[in-house]
């Protein structure tokens, strides 16, 4: 009878973290390049009574076992990486991505992140930068008499100057960045993400090469949760821990039977 306390536990566990995990994904809707995340989960292990094809006296084999499960657990939270709705802003420094690809960004530690978030300015110094300060690689350097930025699909930063004002000069190229396995980034807050063993090494290229997306300029891409299906998954959350709940009360109200038929 102990057993299924402890197994009912388990399950009360995960519909929290559940819980929790929408709880964040509703808290990022407005979140610019933010991605969901969707929480997969495992049941534990069986005590086994009677394994199944076991031999009987008579020769026979037993089609069917008896095994009791001990609950579930968390198996791993995943990151969807399906592009949200582009919606447009007409200011020149924001750029969405249509597609697949991750900017690249230098962190203060000195290593190299990875964001979705196209919202980007000018520093001091006339490089770009993103909301945080973190300069986006390759640098692109505006000079200080930039009139209007053009950003094409394929990722070439040009404009016109005040010394050059009939004449389009020429400031860098954007690249993206791809992962084969984005799901096993780390994410870090801040719109960032770093690499790791699990996602692999990225790869470098320009904008609508090899299946990487191509980009808008004037757009920014808003986070892809969706409230109606994140609501409908917080209601089957809260009814599962309900449940959940209401078997470790029939649990111990037959311990209790049990302990007063000594009375």
């Amino acid at each position: 009878m102990l057993k299924s306390l402890y197994t009912t536990a388990t399950g009360m566990k995960a519909q929290q973290t559940m819980v929790d995990m929408i709880a964040n994904n509703i808290a990022n809707v407005n979140t610019s390049g933010f991605k969901k995340s969707q929480a997969s989960f495992e049941d534990l292990f069986y005590v086994t009574l009677q394994s199944p094809g076991l031999s009987t006296s008579n020769g026979n084999s037993v089609p069917i076992g008896t095994q009791i499960g001990s609950g579930t657990r968390l198996n791993g939270t995943t990151k969807v990486f399906t592009t949200g709705t582009l919606e447009i802003t007409e200011r020149s420094l924001d750029i969405a991505i249509d597609g697949d690809g991750f900017f690249s960004i230098i962190l203060p530690d000195g290593s190299t992140g990875y964001t979705r978030d196209g919202s980007f300015h000018v520093n001091a110094d006339g490089k770009l930068v993103t909301s945080a300060g973190n300069v986006l690689t390759p640098e692109i350097t505006l000079p200080s008499d930039v009139l209007e930025i053009s950003i094409d699909p394929g990722g070439r930063v040009s404009g016109r100057t005040a010394g050059a004002p009939d004449s389009s000069t020429v400031f860098g190229q954007l690249n993206i960045h791809r992962f084969i396995n984005p799901s096993g980034m780390l994410a870090v807050g801040a719109n960032v993400m770093r690499p790791t063993d699990a996602s692999g090494q990225p790869t470098t290229g320009l904008p609508g090469d090899n299946g990487l997306g191509l980009l808008k300029q004037g757009f920014l891409e808003r986070s892809n949760v969706q409230i109606v299906n994140e609501l409908v998954n917080l209601i089957v959350a809260q009814r599962a821990y309900e449940v959940n709940s209401r078997a470790i009360q029939a649990s111990d109200q037959m311990l209790s039977t049990a302990t007063n038929l000594s009375r």
